[in-house]
This record gives structure tokens, sequence and C-alpha cells, in this order.
């Protein structure tokens, strides 16, 4: 299926304007969605005209906003696989202050029995008799 000669030089009008960034019904960013929008079709209007699609594709990719998109989606995906490492780092360290958290309980409790006990007995030591055999 095709489309209309009209559909196709709205389509074609709509492509100039959001590539020389002077649209008149969006706010400029070069998606397919604008590209409809600008050109008052239906997506799927848009999407019979494989031609001006496939144009639309090779110029967008090529233009200075594609390769500003395409930077920032490069810069996004390292900084989401940063924020990923970033999180099971802390995730490992949370971990470890947890059980150095439980090391302290367990020592700090051990403490308490030990000083309770202590305080219970006399502080003088008693010499333990050495025996030796001869």
């Amino acid at each position: 299926m095709t489309v209309s000669a009209k559909t196709e030089q709205a389509l074609r009008n709509a492509m100039e304007r959001l590539l020389s960034g002077q649209p008149q019904h969006t706010d400029g960013k070069l998606t397919k969605n604008n590209l409809c929008r600008e050109a008052g079709v239906s997506r799927a209007t848009m999407h019979r005209a494989t031609e001006i699609l496939t144009e639309w594709d090779c110029r967008t990719a090529t233009s200075p906003a594609g390769v500003l998109q395409q930077r920032h989606t490069t810069e996004l995906a390292e900084l989401r696989g940063k924020l990923r490492r970033s999180r099971q780092e802390c995730h490992a360290l949370q971990e470890q202050v947890d059980a150095a958290a439980t090391v302290i309980m367990t020592l700090l409790a051990e403490n308490a029995s030990l000083r309770e006990h202590a305080n219970g007995h006399s502080a003088a030591v008693i010499p333990i008799p050495l025996s030796r055999k001869r």
C-alpha cells in the first residue's frame, strides 16, 4: 500500500520543518510521532509511506540533532550501568555493615556478661600451686 501524493508531500514538508528546527505543530523533537503530527496524518498513514520513513531514518541518524540523540542514548546507557553497579556495591557494603553490627552486638553482650560475672567475685588473684614431682 502506498500513500497519496498529497500525503507524501505533507510528510516531506513536515520532515523538512522538523529537520530545519522550524516545527509548526509539535515541540520539534525528531520523532516519528512528531513527524505524523506535523504532517497532520495518522500514524497508520505515515507507516504506509515506507520510502519517506526510510529517508527519515537516514536523515535523522546523520543530522546534528540525531547525533546528539545518539550521544545522549549512549550516555544514558552508560549511566544506567554505573547506577546498577553502584547499587550492587551499596548492597554489598550494607551486608558488611549488617554483619559488623551483629558482631558488635554479640561482643557487647559478651562484655556485659563478663562484667556482671567479674562484679560478683572478688578481684583477688589466687595463685595456683605448682606441684613438682621428684
